[in-house]
């Protein structure tokens, strides 16, 4: 007798197309300058059919929350937004206290997509802004200039949309001469109520990593790494902004809810080429080329790459790491033995502090998350 399908809540969308492919990224993308949404629709719609097939997930009658993705959404046109409604279900999108989310890029945000998407249920945007820094953005290929960002900000909420989400990257090489303090002032005076700060990395496929491997860049600079976060934390937690996961910060009740399904091991459902959905204990995603994904669903099989069952071991990891990268933190109650000595040496560290019965990391520790998980996973294990 098969399981019965798991109820979801959250669903991501994976938008593939970009204008252009960054600098340094290592996502999913397919360069196209305009355009796709017939067939980005066609596929969406196709692989939904295949979910409710499968058997495996089903979409709860209304949602808590949808995540349009990228790649670059804005880079669909006027009724991507109102297409993809009508193929969840638009009775789905209907909850009063709905998070629908869709990425931006600058150049990509006009007012006339903008207007498309409020009209559509988009109530949140995360705009791509990475810098207001001219040499900087030409050297990771962004295709908006410094003053972007306050645009495409403005005709968001001329739109009607005010919960906005600003992304900026940090370490990035010191001979681009970029003033990082700038940034964080130009973001803190744009008022959003969220800001999502990333530390570049270089990812070995990317023109970054191939620069890196040939000797045309350095690789990132750990210490200028560090004081960097630090000084976003100090800055953006100043303003106003509660640091509430380890590269988000938000004024209060702007948090991410769809990000916090994933931080809190809720099930999701990923459509899309490179997209992942979690039933637990089932990890799966789908092919990464947007052509194999299209030709897949449109063609009526799997885009399924590949899936994991995660075991008792991997899951108590990904129960520490998901927690210790949130200000939430791990409960210390259970915490006995070697793993209490760890946590109050971390406290003599300034990596982490206790209070109400939890365990949180400092932005210190959470430029050692990594680490600082592994040691409590062993402690707990021992």
């Amino acid at each position: 007798m098969s399981a019965a399908p798991t109820t979801v809540r959250s669903v991501y969308v994976h938008a593939p197309f970009c204008a252009r492919r960054c600098f340094y990224c290592d996502f999913a993308v397919q360069v196209r300058r305009a355009g796709g949404a017939t067939e980005w629709l066609a596929a969406i719609g196709a692989e939904l059919d295949l979910v409710a097939s499968e058997g495996l997930f089903e979409l709860a009658p209304t949602l808590d929350t949808l995540y349009v993705g990228g790649g670059t959404p804005s880079l669909l046109g006027v009724e991507a937004m109102q297409g993809l409604a009508e193929r969840i279900g638009p009775g789905r999108l209907s909850a009063q206290d709905l998070e629908w989310t869709a990425e931006a890029n600058p150049e990509s945000l006009t007012p006339e997509v903008a207007r498309s998407w409020a009209s559509a249920g988009v109530n949140r945007v995360s705009l791509g802004a990475q810098s207001f820094h001219d040499p900087t953005l030409r050297w990771m290929g962004r295709l908006h200039g410094p003053e972007g960002p306050a645009a495409a900000v403005g005709a968001a909420r001329t739109a009607g949309i005010e919960d906005i989400s600003v992304d900026l990257i940090f370490g990035v090489p010191e001979h681009l001469g970029r003033p990082w303090m700038d940034d964080l002032q130009r973001v803190v005076g744009m008022d959003v109520p969220h800001v999502s700060l990333y530390g570049l990395t270089v990812e070995p496929a990317t023109p970054l990593g191939r620069a890196v491997r040939d000797g045309r860049e350095r690789p990132v600079d750990e210490e200028r790494y560090r004081e960097e976060f630090l000084l976003a934390a100090q800055v953006l937690s100043g303003a106003g902004y509660e640091h509430y996961e380890v590269s988000n910060f938000a004024r209060p009740g702007h948090a991410s809810k769809h990000n916090g399904a994933y931080w809190t091991g809720s099930p999701y459902l990923g459509l899309g080429n490179g997209a992942h959905s979690y039933a637990h204990p089932v990890r799966r995603w789908n092919v990464r080329d947007w052509g194999d994904y299209r030709d897949a669903v449109t063609g009526g099989s799997t885009p399924e790459e590949a899936r994991e069952y995660l075991e008792d071991d991997s899951i108590r990891l990904e129960s520490i790491w998901l927690g210790l990268r949130t200000r939430s933190g791990v409960a210390e109650e259970p915490l006995a033995g070697t793993a209490r000595r760890a946590v109050h040496r971390w406290e003599r560290e300034g990596l982490a502090v206790r209070e109400g019965g939890r365990v949180r990391l400092t932005p210190e520790g959470w430029l050692v998350m990594d680490r600082l998980s592994l040691e409590l996973d062993a402690a707990q294990s021992a």
